[in-house]
């Protein structure tokens, strides 16, 4: 786990305050990496505390509904609380960096810009205009299938999500969970524990992994585990738009 700044620092300056070479160095192990306090304890209230509000939000999903799993998500609309907005500008150069570096590796396009407005316009003028953040809320028994945030053609190749809640104080179970399907081999599972205010960095399609061959592509899904109890919500932060 990567460290920062005091949580007297604000979102942006404790993500750049991140160990993103260790991060990348675990994107590259394990597909998955924390990073560590990005939300203080009060802030991560706070953004809970607005799926209340649900004039913030373009859509809601009954994941039930849909057999996607067990839960409830919505989406923001385009006008993003600052310190959310923040975040995600903050996060972009940094990954982008590691974004870069695994296209090369695959000998793929590297279509993404130097800003987070730039790409979105991208994505906007190919046709991918909805707001893709979202404010995700399991209560017991609820579950994520493992799936991929896939919304059009434009991808950015890692996402971020930030627990919201305190496994073991406010809920139970609830583990993130990484399948990965490795070259001419059965899947690799990761189970990762969400710390409160923390960000998980995560491949949102695929990951390059050495092969005999050179640098293969291994494709990835992630889901949630089944929540035994209590209230688990969390933040996701996707950098292309639907």
């Amino acid at each position: 786990m990567s460290t920062t700044t005091s949580h007297g620092a604000g979102p942006a300056d404790r993500v750049d305050a991140t160990d993103w070479h260790t991060v990348a160095d675990d994107l590259d192990q394990q597909g998955c990496a924390l990073t560590g306090p990005l939300l203080t304890p009060d802030e991560c209230h706070e953004i809970a505390a607005l799926y209340d509000d649900v004039g913030r939000f373009r859509s809601t999903v009954d994941m039930a509904r849909h057999r996607f799993g067990s839960g409830q998500y919505r989406y923001f609309s385009h006008d993003l609380p600052d310190r959310i907005a923040e975040l995600r500008h903050a996060l972009y150069p940094h990954l982008l960096r590691v974004a870069r570096d695994w296209a090369a590796r695959l000998d793929r396009p590297a279509p993404w810009p130097d800003t987070l407005d730039a790409w979105i316009e991208q994505c906007h003028a190919a046709g991918q205009s909805k707001s893709s953040q979202i404010l995700l809320r399991y209560e017991g028994g609820d579950w994520n299938a493992l799936h991929r945030d896939l919304f059009g053609d434009l991808v950015f190749p890692l996402q971020v999500v930030i627990g919201l809640d305190s496994q073991g104080a406010d809920y139970t179970g609830g583990e993130f969970l990484l399948v990965e399907q490795r070259p001419r081999a059965q899947s690799r599972g990761t189970v990762t524990v969400l710390p409160q205010g923390h960000g998980l960095v995560f491949t949102t399609r695929d990951r390059p992994v050495r092969s005999s061959r050179g640098w293969s592509a291994a494709p990835v899904r992630h889901g949630v585990s089944t929540v035994r109890s209590g209230l688990r919500r969390s933040l996701g932060l996707v950098f292309h738009d639907a």
